[in-house]
């Protein structure tokens, strides 16, 4: 009898400890929370692909983005003043088809294509643009159409590469027409952009702006404060372009990770790198809390531990200096992975309050499971779906609820869920994705709990597990907004 009984109390305390993990785990992930993965093209891995192949290969890194939780691609299509879609602006990039201003054969909108693909999935779409680098390295040929070609003189050479001068309001004006003609023509959820502003600095190097300087110094004596200035007008300018056309677009940055070391400001952070504010002339936190950007993804690719930039000092610098806009961390998977700190890292976004998502360093290293690194995302931390962040700066408001004449049709022996959309009369109130919530009989409707989340959808209806009538289980419905915001839900009982 002792024996039975101490078995039966290690099956109940089992029993009970995983319940318990089940618990936590679902506790501790956010219902809205960033959960994105980039796509370059910069490093060469679409070139010489065929269309079908690069679709395909592109198809099976979004199924297996979604699986692991993935919420928002960040897809690039703009590297060097040119474009992964048609444009009467800019030539058709080499990443894509390998010569610049060669369109691809067969012909198709790689944009358009991944925004349909991802949007089918549930994901929203960031075109992440490049907006001074007009040439890498290693290019050795530029279209006739290329910008550099039509007008060398708004740009400069720099260690082999060939840089919009962003003293030029013409180029403001330039890249701004580019980011107009995606916001107007497409239907992206985000522009995006990242850390090359004025060229990373290179030793023996200079960058030739002398003459705009003394020429129109705009009140500045110092260059380094002028060159700050030039950029920080650009972003102000492609904020506003983007909001007159479409203001539920994103505008995200995504800078490198140090803004500046604590040698150069008491405020800065105690490493000693390279920096934002000194080095590459972005004045990060002006446009944070000046409201001109609707995201920042500091690129913190360091180790906890790391010597010149320490992983746990810089998120929680950013954490307590960058908090007028929503943060989130650009996160390095391979160098995670090596010193094995993924669950230490996902334990310091808990402390960080004001952290509220992640972006993946870089797609294809999450989808070939890195280190077990997806694995991990799969079965604890993105177990449970998760909504786009609140932007309340953009708008507050949500859609009405779906219209009450929820019914459940059967056939075939297959119940299906439908609803009618709420009526709206402007972009904030219109319902463009549904929340489908799943309940026992019996249990509290909580559409506060992501792990009663069964769909994401933008379909009007909701195929049913049969077993779901016999158990007499709770449905509710609710509507998204363009930013996911959400309605108030509506719920429906379900019966034979």
């Amino acid at each position: 009898m002792k024996a039975i009984r101490k078995t039966w109390m290690r099956v109940i305390f089992l029993s009970l400890f995983i319940n318990l993990l089940s618990f936590s785990v679902a506790f501790g992930q956010q219902k809205h929370e960033f959960r994105a993965a980039w796509i370059q093209c910069v490093n060469g891995q679409f070139v010489g692909m065929s269309t079908q192949t690069m679709q395909q290969t592109l198809i099976y890194q979004l199924d297996e983005l979604k699986k692991t939780g993935v919420n928002t691609i960040i897809f690039q299509v703009r590297p060097e003043c040119d474009a992964l879609y048609p444009s009467d602006i800019e030539p058709w990039s080499r990443f894509l088809t390998g010569q610049q201003g060669k369109s691809p054969n067969p012909y198709w909108d790689p944009l358009q294509w991944m925004i349909v693909q991802c949007h089918s999935r549930g994901m929203d779409l960031h075109a992440w643009i490049n907006p001074y680098r007009a040439k890498t390295k290693a290019t050795t040929m530029l279209s006739t159409s290329h910008i550099a070609i039509r007008h060398p003189e708004r740009v400069f050479e720099y260690d082999d590469l060939l840089i919009l001068q962003p003293a030029l309001q013409e180029n403001r004006d330039y890249i701004c027409s580019v980011v107009a003609d995606i916001v107007s023509r497409y239907d992206v959820d985000g522009v995006h952009f990242d850390d090359y502003f004025y060229p990373y600095p290179v030793a023996g190097k200079t960058i030739p702006d002398d003459n705009y300087f003394l020429q129109n110094p705009e009140g500045f004596t110092d260059k380094g404060d002028w060159r700050r200035h030039q950029v920080s007008l650009f972003v102000r300018q492609l904020y506003e372009t983007v909001k007159d056309i479409k203001p539920w677009v994103k505008v995200g940055v995504s800078p490198f990770g140090i803004y500046r070391n604590k040698k150069n400001d008491p405020n800065g952070s105690a490493t000693n790198g390279l920096q934002n504010y000194d080095d590459l002339y972005a004045d990060i936190l002006l446009w944070v809390n000046e409201g001109w950007v609707d995201y920042n993804v500091p690129q913190l690719y360091w180790e906890i531990g790391n010597r010149a930039a320490d992983y746990n000092e810089l998120i929680h610098w950013w954490n307590e200096h960058a908090s007028e806009r929503p943060l989130f961390i650009g996160e390095d998977i391979e160098r995670t992975a090596k010193f094995s700190q993924q669950q230490q890292k996902m334990q310091l976004y808990n402390e960080c309050e004001n952290v509220g998502g992640t972006v993946l360093w870089y797609a294809k290293a999450a989808v070939d499971d890195t280190g077990g690194y997806a694995t991990q995302l799969r079965t604890n931390y993105w177990r449970y779906p998760a909504l786009q962040p609140y932007m309340p700066f953009i708008t507050k408001k949500a859609p009405k609820k779906v219209r009450k004449d929820m019914v459940v049709w059967v056939t075939d022996d297959e119940p299906v869920l439908f609803w009618t959309p709420p009526r709206s009369s402007d972009w904030e109130r219109e319902a463009t994705q549904y929340v489908v919530y799943r309940f026992e009989r019996g249990e509290k409707v909580n559409t506060d709990d992501p792990s009663k989340i069964v769909a994401i959808t933008t379909d009007t209806f909701y195929k049913l597990p049969i077993e779901d009538l016999a158990n007499r289980c709770v449905y509710a419905v609710t509507a998204l907004n363009r930013l996911q915001n959400e309605s108030k839900p509506v719920k429906v009982k379900l019966k034979l």
